[in-house]
């Protein structure tokens, strides 16, 4: 809402006149638009359209005009988005880095594996309690986009190297009560001090191990949900599934992965097949 507020007065300043007269015309509205191109991407673009146009709508239901002049104005057309997504060899180099680093690699391990084993936001492995973690049934209790709940399955690889975490958790938590400090919570991945890891913290740690292992796409924790997902696909999984696995609430936003699936084959057919 407050960006649409600031999009309405930007065009409201720059047909702004001197007599402070305010024109909503079809003509300087196309102009404005004109000088929005090369300025800014056009999903900027097309959000300061939409703004503007519900302003407009606005007026016409109040009766301060008549007609809307936003209905002729296109909007931008937006190229297709191509998730950055990593390839099984990557993702198990990546996954193998924190061996040995440094006194939190069992921890940073453990974070890798149930990225990748379960798909989760990096906004959801934070917030991930250790009750939320089934060791039992192999699954975790996600809180996801408006506080929804999902159930999402953990590998065996994941629920171990988690396993291996925990007595580091229990010393840095037991570290934390030592001097002073209350425990009101139980997360999942802590940091040094005991305290819920953060999701720029997490988003750190993986950039890190990603340059580490020399892998040259950015590595960040939604390249590994990406990876999740475009792995399932490519191994045959139905996309509803994938759909319910990630949280999304709506199917298209799960299916611009088979994009990625179908480039995928065709990149192996032309450098498979003897004909080509």
């Amino acid at each position: 809402m407050a960006s649409y507020k600031l999009d309405i007065a930007d065009y409201l300043t720059s047909i702004h006149r001197p007599d402070d007269s305010i024109s909503l015309t079809q003509s300087e509205i196309r102009s404005w638009v004109y000088g929005l191109n090369g300025l800014k991407k056009p999903a900027s673009v097309a959000r300061m359209i939409s703004g503007l146009r519900q302003f407009c709508r606005f007026l016409v239901r109040g009766g301060y005009i008549a007609t809307d002049p936003t209905s002729s104005v296109a909007m931008p057309k937006l190229g297709r988005h191509i998730p950055v997504f990593l390839s099984v060899d990557e993702v198990f180099s990546l996954i193998e880095e924190p061996a040995g680093h440094d006194r939190f690699h069992l921890r940073d391990t453990a974070i890798l594996e149930l990225l990748y084993s379960s798909g989760l936001r990096v906004s959801e492995i934070s917030k991930c309690d250790l009750e939320m973690l089934d060791f039992q049934e192999g699954m975790v209790t996600v809180v996801g986009k408006g506080r929804k709940e999902r159930l999402v399955p953990v590998g065996d690889k994941a629920l171990d190297a988690v396993g291996r975490y925990l007595p580091l958790r229990e010393s840095l938590i037991a570290a934390k009560l030592k001097r002073g400090h209350s425990h009101l919570d139980e997360p999942l991945f802590v940091n040094g001090r005991g305290g819920r890891l953060s999701p720029r913290s997490i988003e750190r740690m993986v950039a890190s191990y990603g340059r580490r292992a020399g892998i040259l796409v950015p590595v960040t924790p939604h390249a590994l949900r990406h990876s999740f997902a475009t792995h399932l696909l490519e191994m045959g999984a139905d996309l509803r599934v994938v759909q319910e696995l990630l949280g999304h609430a709506s199917l298209s936003t799960t299916q611009k992965y088979t994009h990625l699936t179908i480039d995928h084959l065709m990149d192996v057919y032309d450098k498979a097949h003897p004909l080509k």
